[in-house]
């Protein structure tokens, strides 16, 4: 198999200090490429080990609920219905701000096809085959679609990128909200599944056909053609850091630090752009956890969505707007040890 995946299933980046303690995490694999570069640049600093494990967002809410880890990242909140079966008060804070793109492996085709929410749904709705079907070509005159069939490549886990991709689906496509709807893990009318965001990148990079739904950093690292998408107001928009800036810029972000971007309103806003969430125990003393893993717990957050996001642009995610970072160093400080701020 050729080597064209740009990350590891694991991330465990090791402190310098013999007294550093260790931070367990797991989850999302769409900000993954950002958590390798923050955890990195936060070990150097001689604070404490990060293990993040890169196992999709449903896997780390499972891992959470479980208390296995000391906190989870997803691209989607858990669920109003599934909150109650958590041992603890959950609390959810912005962590990362990218795109989801319309990835494709075409051959003599470029990166600059455009795609509208209903032609995005009908190919996953197994209704558009081929790829010079005529809502296609309408869409795009002056481009060689050849017959070729499309392969539709989609996740096979429990997915925050699913998530986000099926939301702004439902929100663009009636029949989609109808026969299939929004969540981590959807029945699929057609495709080939594959685990994580590098494993449908795997699949859309080594199939001629193929399309698929994955973070923009996999389809640049992974140099995979992807398009331009219509926003709300008419505009196709290739997505880009300045795409999805715009689909945060004037939201108020509530105080349960979630808020679902997809389909936002603007002429330079990218439609599919999302949060991506940090969540973890609002009351630190469970089992046999201590006052200072709690408190490196903290510590670690508050660099991700401060310091940490100065990371963010080389490795094409957007920094947190000023009132996300405001909001999710609010949550932070919320945080409790036997019932006490610390």
């Amino acid at each position: 198999m050729k080597k064209i995946l740009i990350l590891g299933a694991a991330l465990v980046l090791t402190a310098t200090t013999a007294s550093a303690l260790t931070i367990t995490g797991a989850g999302a694999s769409f900000p993954y490429p950002l958590f390798t570069k923050i955890f990195s640049e936060y070990a150097k600093t001689g604070s404490d080990t990060v293990n993040y494990q890169s196992v999709g967002s449903g896997a780390g809410q499972t891992q959470l609920k479980s208390r296995v880890v000391d906190f989870a990242a997803t691209d989607v909140p858990i669920t109003a219905a599934d909150l109650p079966s958590y041992p603890g008060t959950v609390l959810t804070i912005p962590d990362a701000l990218g795109a989801v793109v319309i990835s494709y492996n075409i051959p003599g085709v470029d990166s600059n096809l455009k795609f509208n929410g209903k032609a995005i749904a009908d190919i996953y709705l197994g209704k558009i085959k081929l790829w010079n079907d005529p809502a296609l070509v309408k869409l795009n005159p002056d481009a060689k679609l050849p017959a070729l069939p499309i392969t539709v490549a989609r996740r096979s886990d429990g997915s925050g990128t699913t998530g986000v991709f099926t939301d702004y689906l439902s929100k663009v496509s009636p029949e989609w909200k109808t026969k299939v709807g929004s969540a981590t893990a959807v029945e699929w009318p057609v495709g080939v599944g594959a685990r994580g965001n590098d494993g449908v990148a795997g699949v859309v990079k080594s199939t001629p056909g193929a399309v698929g739904y994955i973070e923009l950093t996999y389809a640049l690292t992974n140099k995979i053609d992807f398009g331009l998408v219509q926003n709300r107001t008419g505009s196709f928009v290739k997505p880009t850091i300045a795409g999805a800036q715009s689909a945060a810029a004037n939201v108020v972000i509530p105080t349960s630090g979630v808020i679902s971007l997809t389909n936002a309103g603007g002429a330079a806003t990218y439609p599919i752009s999302t949060f991506s969430y940090g969540i973890f125990y609002k009351e630190q003393k469970y089992g046999n956890r201590t006052l200072a893993q709690a408190q490196a717990l903290k510590k670690m957050l508050t660099y991700v969505v401060t310091t940490g996001q100065s990371f963010s642009e080389a490795l094409s995610y957007a920094p947190l707007p000023a009132a996300a970072q405001s909001r999710a160093r609010a949550i932070i400080a919320s945080l409790t040890f036997d019932g006490k701020s610390f």
